[in-house]
């Protein structure tokens, strides 16, 4: 890793426990204005920027969420290249829609990008991937992929056999930072990531139907040598979205087990009711 993509690093990992906890807050491109992202601004500082290490949003939005990030000093911003709506007729197809060097003029700490394994474009999203990865060793800028088995053909997208495809393909392309999801076992992914030599954080996914179910997952992920999180969703839209926030960067940063962390979310909540 050149020089700057490691002092860029340093400003999205937390520097005593090597790990991460990234918000994103890309999906409006996707969705439209959904409930959680109507003002990233406010609901960012309703969250809490201090327990998060970076935050994901698209170009237009940087300026959205200056205010916050001018404010704290550690909070790291990540400008997302590529993107679809769910208006299209394949929404896994991820286009480019902003540039490297667009994202240095805006700040940026590191870049991101989408790519579905198994979609029917999926030779055009690495070959963008491929062009990404390029400028961003030639500017220095860590580059995190969101790596994704989606497709047809792909009948189970946490099979630990994809999701060891996805994260061998970022690592050839020479990405810094690689989400995917969690295969939902602890052995299968250490297995997965006993050979990986770059940070693997792992994504929320659709709705969590408990926060006992994502403090599992998270603490299981971690234990089994993933580097931290980069949640959307189940932190945004959530009723108790600075609670649940807490909650993880705790388990990320501190050792907290699943206990602490509901015991944390469930203590919180009495002295609010009672307060």
């Amino acid at each position: 890793m050149n020089s700057g993509k490691e002092v860029r690093m340093r400003r999205i990992i937390n520097s005593r426990s090597r790990k991460m906890f990234i918000l994103a807050m890309d999906h409006g491109f996707s969705d439209g204005p959904i409930p959680g992202l109507r003002n990233l601004g406010d609901r960012l500082r309703q969250i809490g920027e201090d327990a998060l290490n970076a935050v994901i949003v698209h170009q237009g939005m940087v300026r959205r969420i200056a205010p916050v990030l001018q404010e704290t000093k550690h909070l790291g911003l990540i400008v997302h290249l590529s993107g679809s709506t769910s208006l299209t007729q394949d929404s896994n197809d991820k286009r480019i829609v902003c540039t490297v060097e667009q994202a240095i003029r805006l700040g940026a700490d590191a870049v991101s990008v989408h790519i579905n394994l198994g979609a029917e474009t999926e030779t055009q999203m690495l070959t963008d991937l491929g062009k990404v990865s390029q400028a961003c060793q030639e500017w220095g800028m860590p580059l995190l992929a969101m790596m994704y088995p989606r497709g047809k053909r792909i009948e189970n997208p946490y099979d630990p056999v994809y999701i060891g495809h996805a994260i061998r393909v970022a690592m050839e392309m020479g990405v810094d930072i690689i989400k995917t999801y969690y295969t939902g076992d602890a052995d299968s992914f250490s297995q997965i990531l006993a050979d990986v030599d770059a940070p693997v954080v792992i994504a929320g996914g659709p709705h969590i139907d408990s926060e006992f179910t994502m403090f599992k997952m998270v603490y299981d992920a971690l234990q089994a040598g993933a580097s931290g999180v980069c949640f959307g969703r189940n932190v945004f839209q959530s009723e108790h979205a600075d609670l649940i926030a807490e909650a993880i960067e705790n388990i990320v940063h501190k050792d907290f087990t699943i206990h602490d962390a509901v015991s944390l979310l469930e203590t919180a909540e009495n002295w609010s009711m009672t307060g």
